[in-house]
């Protein structure tokens, strides 16, 4: 028998088949939450299907299997953020619950503030039939815990409405780019107001100390006393109605 030669070897080498690498299949979740990470760090323009394909190291055209487009991505990355969202319809007392949902609320914008825009446009662009159901949670949740409590369906209704667009135009407010530069000791210099002509804008100046001095956490705690106080007095009158 004759001796096998580099020759050889190299030829069996050259003559094996390639394996290719077996991808591991992706699932839903692991898509969105990479399309997740993206506008957390990039920003919404910045999510495309090309952009997320490549993330994932995928090729473009795989991607429409998770989603068909980026509008259904975007009420996708809606949806997993408002997973997070806790509330418990069978809480004791519904008022100290809604203090509690609109702090979680507010956690979860600071934590995802790019997507705070989503929160509060994706509903309006699609009909509620249509939206994913995690995005529908905390409405149901909520109605279920006020009508517990004791509101008509519909004033259950009209108190989540008044709820949201008070909590929803806070977050907005309070995550608005207020400071211009930072290391500026002077307040009116920090927001910029100088730039604003004091003959006209004499009152929104000589607040500048109170528009740097922003407590988010503190204005929710306050506004939230005017919007329960009136989601009370509208829940007074459903006692009144009914007779209980």
């Amino acid at each position: 028998m004759s001796a096998r030669t580099d020759s050889d070897e190299s030829n069996t080498t050259k003559a094996r088949p390639r394996t290719r690498t077996r991808l591991t299949r992706l699932t839903t979740e692991q898509v969105l939450a990479t399309a997740l990470e993206i506008v957390d760090r990039e920003g919404v323009d910045a999510l495309s299907m090309r952009r997320l394909a490549q993330a994932l190291d995928r090729d473009a055209m795989s991607v429409y299997r998770y989603a068909e487009n980026k509008a259904a991505l975007l009420d996708g990355v809606v949806e997993l953020v408002l997973r997070e969202l806790v509330i418990d319809p069978d809480a004791q007392d519904w008022t100290q619950e809604l203090r509690l949902l609109a702090h979680r609320y507010r956690d979860l914008a600071l934590a995802h503030p790019n997507v705070v825009p989503l929160l509060v446009t994706r509903p309006l662009a699609t009909p509620l039939g249509l939206r994913p159901l995690g995005t529908l949670r905390p409405l149901e949740d909520f109605l279920e815990l006020l009508i517990r409590a004791g509101f008509s369906p519909p004033n259950a209704l009209r108190s989540y409405r008044l709820f949201f667009g008070f909590l929803q135009g806070h977050i907005l407010d309070e995550l608005q780019e207020l400071i211009e530069d930072p290391d500026e000791s002077e307040d009116l210099l920090r927001l910029g107001l100088h730039r604003l002509p004091r003959s006209k804008f004499p009152r929104l100046r000589s607040l500048a100390s109170e528009l740097a001095d922003y407590d988010g956490a503190q204005l929710l705690d306050e506004g939230l006393d005017v919007t329960i106080g009136g989601l009370e007095t509208l829940f007074q009158t459903t006692t009144s109605a009914t007779g209980t």
